[in-house]
């Protein structure tokens, strides 16, 4: 069965709806969220977002990041593969490497949906 394309939110927009206290949270959003909340759920990719959120400059690079896990290189490339895939984190290549910053419109998404 081929694979379908993600919904995709207006990040530039206002929070897509009130958060889950105070409603019911509509199916398209839950469906376009829930892939950036999947892929929150594993704490390597937890703890990468954190990296690349708080990093200084906004952007942080590969090099970066790989040394603070007891992780393989190919390894944590495949957890910033699925934060880059949820829509979460843009990537841009300089030469050998990779470098990462948070896409803040999503995080503001994601906020707003858990905001009580």
């Amino acid at each position: 069965m081929p694979k379908q394309a993600p919904l995709r939110l207006d990040l530039t927009a206002a929070p897509c709806c009130a958060p889950l206290t105070q409603q019911r949270v509509p199916t398209e959003t839950a469906a376009a969220l829930a892939p950036a909340f999947k892929a929150l759920g594993d704490p390597v990719r937890l703890q990468l977002m954190s990296m690349i959120a708080s990093a200084e400059g906004g952007e942080i690079c590969v090099c970066d990041l790989t040394p603070a896990f007891d992780l393989t290189g190919p390894t944590i490339s495949h957890h910033l593969r699925v934060l880059r895939e949820a829509g979460l984190v843009q990537a841009e290549r300089r030469g050998t490497w990779v470098w990462y910053r948070a896409r803040p419109g999503m995080l503001r998404q994601l906020a707003a949906l858990l905001a009580s």
